[in-house]
């Protein structure tokens, strides 16, 4: 069953890269007495993802952030090497917390994994964002296969 608004947000470990290197943090550092938006896409460099969807929140992080949010999180089903590079390669700074969630424990925790086999892609998180207040979902907006609508930083904006 997938979380939905009202519904705290599973605890889990996820890694990123930290300043002196690749690190866990759990679901209660990220959410724990903050606003956050966090949105999951199918893969790092994936054609969306890296033209629209990550590029949208680099883009609108200080608006987000000037309406009360803490921290604006990326998570896809890639390891921590991946999603650093990825961060760099679109010039993330520190707008955007970029999360690995290698193994699929969060998608599958949330309720919103997929099965990418067909495509070559093993288990992957669906395209969604969601806005979490204290560790309870205030927001969740998950997109239909293959659209991209719902989940961009503009729709988040306007959630906040």
């Amino acid at each position: 069953m997938a979380i939905k608004v009202g519904d705290k947000v599973p605890s889990v470990n996820l890694k990123h890269m930290a300043k002196d290197g690749l690190s866990d943090i759990s679901t209660e550092e990220i959410f724990s007495g903050k606003k956050v938006v966090i949105f999951a896409l199918p893969g790092a460099f994936t054609p969306t993802c890296s033209a629209k969807h990550l590029p949208g929140f680099v883009q609108q992080a200080e608006a987000l952030k000037g309406k009360g949010v803490d921290t604006i999180g990326c998570v896809s089903v890639n390891d921590a090497f991946v999603m650093d590079a990825w961060g760099k390669n679109q010039n993330v700074g520190d707008k955007v917390l970029m999360l690995a969630d290698g193994n699929a424990e969060f998608a599958d925790a949330l309720g919103l994994a997929f099965d990418g086999s067909g495509f070559g892609m093993g288990k992957r998180a669906q395209r969604f964002a969601m806005v979490v207040d204290d560790g309870v979902v205030t927001t969740l907006n998950v997109e239909q296969p293959g659209a991209f609508e719902v989940s961009s930083a503009e729709a988040m904006l306007a959630a906040v």
